[in-house]
């Protein structure tokens, strides 16, 4: 039997406290919510869908948000917005739930993240999700990483999709000016993923 889905306060309360170790404000604006908000909307959101197509091997509320959160709330942290007038193109390859892209698109709305997934289902999840929090600007496509034409974005990310040493040079690829591979660095120990800066 599944775990009873968690309170829509609580994944508010467990979104704001995993922002807060890294150093986020959970409270800042978003339109009419807090990025806190709106990625807890989305947590609950997997946490439904998760009962009816394989998104996410969760099994609390804690592991969940960790999931969801932890990973895209160190890289908007640790990757500085660019100097120059366009935004900086991104893509999250394998994004399954929307993890890690969909949480650096709302951390982040000054980049431009793509969602490359080509399961049908976890398409149809993710314009769930994209439609439900008004985030028109972020694209989805059905695809796998080898669909992509070489230098599709400027940083390409994946959470756990390949190998790592098959990501770090599909990633480079894909995104030739850094890729970051947070398998890798987890399987050494260092939960913060690895990155390759070029």
């Amino acid at each position: 039997m599944p775990a009873p889905a968690p309170s829509f306060g609580e994944l508010v309360a467990l979104v704001e406290r995993a922002l807060v170790c890294f150093g986020i404000d959970g409270a800042e604006a978003r339109g009419d919510e807090t990025v806190a908000t709106q990625l807890a909307r989305w947590a609950e959101l997997v946490s439904v869908w998760n009962r009816r197509i394989d998104l996410t091997a969760a099994r609390s509320a804690e592991e969940l948000v960790d999931l969801l959160v932890a990973d895209a709330a160190w890289m908007a942290r640790a990757h500085a917005p660019p100097e120059r007038k366009e935004r900086e193109r991104w893509i999250d390859v394998g994004s399954g739930a929307g993890a890690p892209g969909l949480a650096l698109a709302l951390l982040r709305p000054d980049i431009a993240m793509t969602l490359v997934e080509p399961r049908a289902k976890r398409v149809a999840f993710l314009r769930t999700v994209i439609a439900t929090l008004g985030r028109t600007d972020v694209r989805i496509e059905r695809a796998r990483s080898e669909d992509l034409a070489d230098a599709s974005c400027d940083v390409a990310v994946s959470r756990a999709t390949l190998a790592p040493e098959i990501w770090v040079r599909e990633g480079a690829r894909l995104g030739p000016l850094y890729t970051s591979d947070l398998a890798e660095k987890k399987r050494r120990g260092n939960p913060m993923g690895h990155t390759h800066l070029k």
